[in-house]
């Protein structure tokens, strides 16, 4: 049959975009899309914008040490000028007054100086706070996103792979039946075979896209696009008690508790100030001017104040702030512990998963090789008429479930590897986007 000309070429042109869509398909590291979350994801500018108000309450904490200076005017215009009986001013038409005020208070306990520590140390909690919220998401969302979409580009080759040989395979049993060296049997199971294999590569073919969708959706990529493995080293297993020593001088969130609990500290100091005396500077200037003006008008004048404020009672307001700012500080202390022994679980899981995981990679890459060498072995047999059908079909279903648990135990071992760096404070998959946070002391 004679096709058309059009057919041809719209076939042609489809083709031709098809291939220079792939070509020009942008191509992602894991460390490329880690960079592109950081600079789109929504929930690490939420958590970025928490490091924003942190340093707001720093300036307004600030702001006390300065002095309040304020200015006041007023104009009064009257309904009429009054006279007293003996001929002075009671009432002018109109007045104005006006004049500056400078005040500044200070304890003597330094409690400005020590709200002003504590919102510091705030601001540090808030940048190590956004650490562990950014390696947590860059972690759980990216990275695993990563890895499906590798594994499943895996899972869809081992489909293609699959439904090539059992083509073949039915392909040399129609030959086989036509010379009566097989029964229709064998065909059936052949065509059967491949009709699972399609369905199989159906499936693979819906998770890769499946994946590729949840890869966009957490990095926020456009498709197409393709994925770039880097070539990894032989993944050593690290020594445990090495990662145990590190672990809480690194991981952030020890960081952050850390200076959480010398902001309850300063809590407590801050409490304790309020039963010290405050003091009151006080210095203005006062003008006023009225017309008709009076004799006894003072125009200018300049003073300045010193008070003393000193607390006597309170109800026990007082104490009952310095209790509970206590109670915190042992709080911190409490969950600094806490923290300690789940970095510590968290490194032995993550240390034995990736030991288990290396050692499960090394039997499944033995499998696969035995599983490659059997179908090479029973194919030969099977084209020179000394091995059944079965025999095939079964070395080749072998051969696929080794190809893919080798396939997901290798991309297991490399994701344990980052989750093992994770747990332990080190760096892994990408060098920090962000200066690290100014030292504790």
């Amino acid at each position: 049959m004679k096709i058309p000309m059009r057919i041809l070429l719209a076939a042609l042109f489809f083709w031709r975009m098809t291939t220079a869509a792939s070509l020009f398909a942008d191509s992602y590291t894991l460390e490329d899309l880690c960079r592109i979350a950081l600079a789109s994801s929504e929930k690490l500018k939420i958590a970025e914008q928490n490091v924003s108000l942190a340093e707001t309450e720093t300036d307004k904490a600030r702001s006390w040490l300065y002095p309040r200076l304020s200015a006041t005017g007023g104009v009064t215009q009257y309904s009429e000028r009054k006279y007293t009986n003996a001929g002075g001013i009671l009432q002018p038409e109109n007045a104005a007054v006006w004049g500056v005020r400078m005040d500044e208070t200070l304890s003597f306990s330094g409690r400005e100086i020590t709200a002003l520590t504590i919102s510091s140390q705030t601001l540090l909690k808030s940048r190590y706070d956004l650490e562990t919220t950014r390696d947590d998401y860059l972690l759980a969302c990216v990275a695993a996103a990563y890895y499906d979409v590798l594994l499943a580009e895996r899972n869809l080759e081992i489909a293609d792979a699959n439904l090539e040989r059992l083509i073949k395979y039915r392909d040399a049993a129609k030959k086989r039946l036509r010379i009566g060296e097989i029964t229709k049997t064998a065909l059936l199971r052949a065509q059967s075979e491949l009709s699972g294999a399609n369905s199989d590569r159906l499936q693979a073919k819906n998770a890769l896209e499946l994946a590729s969708e949840t890869l966009v959706s957490q990095v926020g990529i456009k498709a197409p696009f393709t994925l770039k493995q880097e070539h990894m080293e032989k993944i050593e297993i690290p020594e445990l008690a090495s990662l145990l020593e590190k672990a809480p001088r690194l991981r952030a969130e020890i960081k952050s508790l850390r200076m959480q609990k010398k902001m309850a500290a300063g809590q407590t100091r801050y409490a304790e100030g309020a039963f010290m005396p405050s003091v009151t500077l006080t210095g203005a200037y006062a003008g006023a001017n009225q017309n008709p003006a009076t004799g006894n008008l003072n125009r200018d004048s300049f003073y300045a104040g010193l008070s003393l404020n000193f607390p006597l009672f309170d109800g026990g307001l007082r104490k009952a702030d310095v209790s509970e700012a206590r109670v915190h500080e042992r709080l911190a202390d409490l969950r600094i512990e806490e923290m300690k022994k789940e970095i510590a679980l968290e490194v032995k899981t993550a240390h034995l998963e990736l030991a288990t995981q290396k050692g499960i990679l090394s039997f499944l890459e033995d499998q696969l090789l035995f599983a490659r060498e059997n179908y090479h072995a029973v194919s030969r047999q099977f084209e020179v008429g000394l091995a059944d059908s079965l025999y095939i079909l079964d070395a080749n279903t072998l051969l696929v479930s080794a190809e893919r648990k080798a396939a997901a135990a290798a991309l297991r071992l490399q994701f344990a590897s980052l989750r093992l760096k994770k747990a332990a404070g080190l760096p892994w998959a990408l060098a920090k986007a962000e200066p690290d946070p100014p030292s504790e002391k």
